[in-house]
């Protein structure tokens, strides 16, 4: 107190000086939550139907080339197993691998048969022909 009886003049508080704006308060980082790693979406086992079928049309190819029937034989029945292979691969989806080379093979089955009719007609006519003639 002061001799007037007043209270003694206290010191104004201090308070903080801000320049401008202080920055926001920075939140806490949290990584990302760990994912599994992508799975691999590569062929899985090759489909036996799809290697039986490509070996039949190769066979019916290369045989029914000279002889005619083997191509009338084995291309349907690899035309059939190539095609039910691809039908198996696509329903699996991506257990079994193999579709390229049973469309390939349902593919050659068709130029198989075609080749055996062909070629199967030639020598039928050649043989008919052979045989109607006659001897000299």
């Amino acid at each position: 107190m002061t001799s007037a009886g007043s209270p003694a003049p206290q010191a104004p508080e201090a308070t903080p000086i801000h320049s401008a704006q202080s920055p926001p308060a920075i939140a806490p980082y949290y990584p990302p939550p760990s994912y599994p790693p992508p799975s691999y979406t590569g062929t899985g086992a090759l489909d036996n139907r799809a290697a039986i079928a490509l070996a039949l049309a190769i066979i019916g190819l290369v045989l029914g080339l000279p002889l005619g029937v083997p191509g009338l034989v084995c291309g349907p029945i690899a035309y059939f197993l190539g095609k039910s292979a691809v039908t198996r691969i696509e329903a699996s989806a991506g257990a079994l691998g193999g579709r390229n080379l049973a469309r390939t093979a349902w593919i050659l089955g068709v130029v198989a048969t075609a080749a055996g009719a062909v070629v199967s007609l030639v020598w039928l006519i050649f043989i008919l022909v052979s045989v109607s003639t006659p001897a000299a």
